[in-house]
This record gives structure tokens, C-alpha cells and sequence, in this order.
């Protein structure tokens, strides 16, 4: 049976799961999808966050809205990344660099209040353990 190239291109889009291919042809839709559940958020989650409702969110993943500029900076700006990172396709950006815990941040925020002497104690006895740890 013989298709045309409409469909030809039609049924590409729709099975971009099945190929390695699929995310370099990875849309701006679900690259927003991919990049908020890379987050944990739902869509209300996000919609919340940009002051829009939900049925956008689902929009905008599903391509049947476009974004416009103003939209893309609001989006990068809510998903904490660049504007480049979310026009980007995924083979030409850098994987997504993990923030520290907040347990983490404040531990680190006291042992900077320490006196220098301190801290370099502190971090001799951390550097000994993860070098123990690593080994």
C-alpha cells in the first residue's frame, strides 16, 4: 500500500517513542512535558506557577499552541532553566545540573558562620570521609 508524505510525516510525529531518533525530533511540547516531570510538577502545579490555567499547560504540551516569546521566558523562568534550554532539542543541551537540598544549603550556611580555623577542620574530617567512601 502506498501513503503519501502528509502521512508519511504525520505517522513520524506520531511514534517518536519507538526510534533513537525520537529525541533529537523532540518538540518544544514535549520538551516542556519531559522538563516538568523531570521536576515532579503536574500540570496544575505548573499552571500555578505561571498564573495560567491547566487546560494551557496540556496546550501547549500537545503543540496545538505555539509559544510565543513572552511565554517561553515565562516558562523558563517557572522551570528554573534558560530560555536556550527550552528551545533547545535535547542531544545539543547540557544535562540538567542538580540544585543542593536545602538541608544541605543550611548546613552549609552555618559551617560558613564558623571561625576559619573551623571550617578547615570541618572540611579535612569531610574531605577523609568521602575519600574513604569513593574507595
Amino acid at each position: 500500500m502506498e501513503t503519501c508524505p502528509y502521512t508519511d510525516f504525520i505517522m513520524a510525529r506520531t511514534n517518536t517513542h519507538s526510534s533513537p531518533q525520537a529525541e533529537a525530533s523532540e518538540t518544544v511540547g514535549q520538551r516542556l512535558a519531559r522538563l516538568r516531570k523531570e521536576r515532579g510538577w503536574t500540570q496544575v502545579e505548573l499552571a500555578e506557577r505561571l498564573g495560567i490555567i491547566q487546560s494551557l499547560i496540556s496546550d501547549y504540551e500537545r503543540d496545538r499552541l505555539r509559544l510565543n516569546p513572552a511565554m517561553v521566558v515565562r516558562f523558563a523562568t517557572a522551570l528554573e532553566i534558560t530560555t536556550d534550554e527550552l528551545l533547545q532539542s535535547k542531544d545539543t543541551q547540557t544535562p540538567l545540573r542538580r540544585k543542593p537540598s536545602l538541608r544541605v544549603l543550611r548546613r552549609l550556611e552555618r559551617i560558613e558562620r564558623l571561625p576559619l580555623h573551623q571550617q578547615n577542620t570541618l572540611l579535612k574530617t569531610i574531605d577523609g570521609f568521602l575519600k574513604g567512601v569513593a574507595g
